[in-house]
This record gives C-alpha cells, sequence and structure tokens, in this order.
C-alpha cells in the first residue's frame, strides 16, 4: 500500500485537489441555492411540503442514473459533475434549514417586531442566527455526501480520486481502489472537520456548546 502512494504521489496531489475543488464548487452551490429556499419555504407550509417532497425525489435517483442523465444535456467532464453532486446537496441543507428556522421560539421573533423590526430584519439578524447551528449540520452532512458522492464523477471524465478506484477496479489492483478510499474517507472528514470549525465561528457566542454546556 505504502508502494501506491510513494509512486503516485504526484498523481495524488492532483486527483485530491480535482476531488476537492468539485465538490466544494457543487457545496457552495447547494448551500447557495437551498438555504434562501429552505427560509422561504419555512414561511409556508404547504409549499413547503411540495418542495421537500420533490428534493427527496431526487435524493433518490441513484448517483451514476443521474449522472449519465447529464451527458446528454451538458456533455462530459466536471460541469455536468458538480450540477449531479450540487442537486444530491440541496435535501440536507434544505431540510436543515426549514427545520431550523421553524424551531425559532415564537416569541422571539414577535419580540424583534415589537421591536420595529421588518420582516426581513427579524429573519436577518434574529431568525437565521438562531437557526445556524442546525442549518450548519445540515451543511457538514451535504459535504460527507458530496465528497463521497464525487468519486463517481470520474465516471464521466470529471476526474478527481475516483479515477483511482476505477482504474484499479478496470486494472484488477486493489491498492489503487483500497488506496482512492482511503483518501476520499480522509477528505471527507477533514471537510467535516473545518466546517465544524466554521460552524462554532459563525454560532451566536450564548449558542454554542462547549464541553457540555453552553457557552
Amino acid at each position: 500500500m505504502m508502494t501506491f502512494f510513494i509512486e503516485n504521489s504526484s498523481d495524488i496531489l492532483l486527483k485530491t485537489w480535482e476531488h476537492f475543488y468539485i465538490s466544494m464548487i457543487a457545496l457552495a452551490l447547494g448551500v447557495v441555492f437551498a438555504v434562501p429556499i429552505g427560509i422561504l419555504l419555512s414561511k409556508s407550509k404547504y409549499i413547503s411540503k411540495v418542495a421537500l417532497t420533490i428534493t427527496s425525489v431526487l435524493q433518490t435517483v441513484p448517483s451514476l442514473a443521474l449522472l449519465a442523465i447529464m451527458i446528454p444535456l451538458f456533455g462530459v467532464g466536471k460541469v455536468p459533475a458538480v450540477i449531479a453532486l450540487c442537486i444530491y446537496s440541496l435535501l440536507p441543507i434544505l431540510n436543515n434549514t426549514f427545520i431550523g428556522m421553524r424551531s425559532v421560539n415564537g416569541n422571539t421573533k414577535g419580540a424583534g417586531i415589537a421591536m420595529g423590526m421588518t420582516t426581513v430584519q427579524s429573519i436577518v439578524l434574529v431568525e437565521l442566527p438562531l437557526a445556524i447551528p442546525v442549518i450548519m449540520s445540515g451543511i457538514r452532512l451535504s459535504a460527507v455526501y458530496v465528497i463521497s458522492w464525487a468519486t463517481l464523477a470520474s465516471y464521466i471524465g470529471a476526474g478527481g480520486l475516483g479515477d483511482f478506484i476505477f482504474n484499479g477496479l478496470n486494472l484488477y489492483q486493489a491498492e489503487f481502489i483500497i488506496g482512492g478510499a482511503i483518501i476520499v474517507t480522509l477528505l471527507a472528514l477533514l471537510a467535516d472537520f473545518l466546517l465544524s470549525k466554521l460552524e462554532k465561528w459563525v454560532t451566536p457566542k450564548g449558542l454554542r456548546i462547549e464541553g457540555g454546556h453552553a457557552a
């Protein structure tokens, strides 16, 4: 196994970078779409049920099938892979944003409105900060999913660590499969760790949990 890492060190760095930025672009797009939509859906019960059902259905489409669907629409390469991964990232972020916003105490929201805040100000200054821990947990979950699923992006020529795994399968070389899987796992753990630090940074101080107690 060490031979694999030594002999392919330059390729490992390149493929890891490809894998990482494909995943992070897809995750960032997922956040840009899902968080605002989740906030809007939290204001409407009926529309939220329809929207969450649609995203749940998209989530059930097999990864390879979704990537295959992207080929006639966007061709092969990184663009269709990013779009497919973005679609897969939506549900956890959307669902957690909806839950986080809905869980904010009505009295807290009412206090903000009573102080003269507009609806937008209440969302930005009161509801969103209180919902941040739940939203961030959805983003962290999506990050792990996306990095795992990005392995299949190699199937449509997007590169990444999936190249090692697919080459290992084609050439019957177990070290390529195991090595690729190990790096993907480490990358997912690293992303989750970094996002946990970001979560702590963006969470209002009074809501942070440190040593089992709110800070």
